[in-house]
């Protein structure tokens, strides 16, 4: 390849970075409903190089230098391809015993990595620790609804006859002015005004402009509950000065959430380590693995030194989604039919061929029985009602004796 070639083959590789196409474009390329015979998989391929790939914007070649460094690796895609192969939805330790707890258990491992305080991890008895979310704009609003529902309850202990509308209309929230836009956008979902901080020379929040806003506001009638520091803006990659910000957020009481999102995998380098201090002041922490650590996105961690504040803001848990292995037990009235159901439901589930959860209709306690898989025949079906059955019917003469 001479030089000429190497130009010209550049300059393709340039042009393939982002996609030079028009919105809309996809449309006219594929039929206007979906078609009623299955195509060859030879023929859905193609339409893949026909029609997806012209508008592919290409994230990791390198020319590409927008936006934030995201990254996949073989191991990720792999990964990727298992956990679509087994199809478990773990959204409690019930529906999938493994999810949770090696969720946890990996969180922990890589909060161990950050050198973070023990506050943050879960370990066998502790009161913090670390969850998946899709993306840190998730976080913050975790973060700033958590927040939120801590400080109603809060005033509310004090002052049981002070409203929740009336004292959201009173909080606030801050934010740099160089924090990215989902942080105002949390406090748009979250129904509180949100206020951001001037920043330095070096566009870093410093610790006496904050403080000058809280005395402010704290005169005005308003309530300051919540601030979000940013490690590692998306303009300039700045950094908040956390060991400033912090004891005034811990003397204030305010919640203070720290979004590494763009820069936080740094933190594991010992030599980058020291932009970290100040973590033990926050009560919430962000960053993206999908960025910088080779893992596909969406993988955003998110560490609590109270898990307990955020399980009591989102504690909204229909029966279906009750288990023995949790904080609380089922709610149910104990009498008649009621109290029979559930002892049967434990003894199905107890005896391992077939899993049921249960609902609530009109005060019933219902087992709730839902065909799932795709592959379930008619014999499944029997197969369970008679186990079932034998389970209820030994329940029954166990009480007529």
């Amino acid at each position: 390849m001479d030089a000429a070639e190497f130009r010209r083959r550049g300059k393709e590789m340039v042009d393939y970075v982002y996609p030079d196409v028009e919105p809309g474009y996809l449309r006219s390329l594929i039929p206007e409903e979906a078609p009623l015979e299955a195509e060859s998989y030879e023929d859905v391929v193609k339409d893949i190089e026909r029609v997806i790939m012209p508008g592919v914007t290409h994230w990791h070649s390198p020319y590409f230098y927008a936006y934030f460094p995201t990254a996949h690796s073989f191991p990720a895609m792999l990964a990727d391809m298992l956990c679509g192969a087994i199809g478990c939805i773990g959204f409690s330790w019930a529906a999938s015993p493994a999810c949770t707890e090696l969720e946890t258990v990996m969180l922990d491992w890589l909060g161990k990595m950050l050198k973070l305080p023990e506050d943050f991890l879960a370990g066998t008895e502790g009161s913090g620790g670390g969850v998946i979310q899709g993306t840190a704009s998730e976080a913050t609003l975790i973060a700033l609804l958590a927040a939120r529902s801590k400080i109603i309850k809060l005033i509310q202990t004090d002052h049981p006859d002070r409203s929740e509308t009336d004292i959201i209309s009173k909080l606030v929230a801050y934010s740099s002015d160089q924090a990215h836009s989902s942080v105002e956008r949390a406090g748009l979902i979250g129904g509180v005004r949100m206020k951001k901080i001037p920043t330095d020379s070096k566009f870093s929040v410093r610790g006496a402009a904050l403080q000058k806003v809280l005395e402010e506001d704290r005169a005005a009638g308003l309530i300051p509950f919540f601030f979000c520091a940013t490690l590692g803006t998306t303009p300039s990659c700045a950094f908040d000065c956390i060991t400033e910000l912090g004891p005034i957020c811990n003397a204030e009481k305010i919640w203070m959430h720290i979004d590494a999102a763009y820069a936080g995998s740094a933190f594991i380098c010992p030599e980058f380590r020291p932009l970290l201090n100040g973590i033990e002041f926050a009560d919430s922490f962000n960053f993206n693995p999908h960025k910088w650590l080779l893992v596909n996105f969406d993988c955003s961690a998110m560490w609590v030194k109270k898990r307990s504040d955020i399980i009591g803001a989102f504690k909204i848990e229909p029966l279906y989604l009750k288990h023995d292995h949790q904080e609380s037990g089922l709610v149910t009235d104990y009498r008649g039919s009621n109290e029979l159901n559930e002892i049967l439901l434990k003894r199905i589930n107890s005896a391992r061929k077939i899993h049921l959860v249960p609902c609530q209709l009109a005060g019933k306690f219902v087992l709730r029985f839902a065909v799932c898989a795709r592959t379930t025949e008619s014999r499944h079906v029997r197969e369970a009602w008679s186990h079932i059955s034998h389970l209820a019917s030994e329940l029954l003469q166990e009480l007529r004796h």
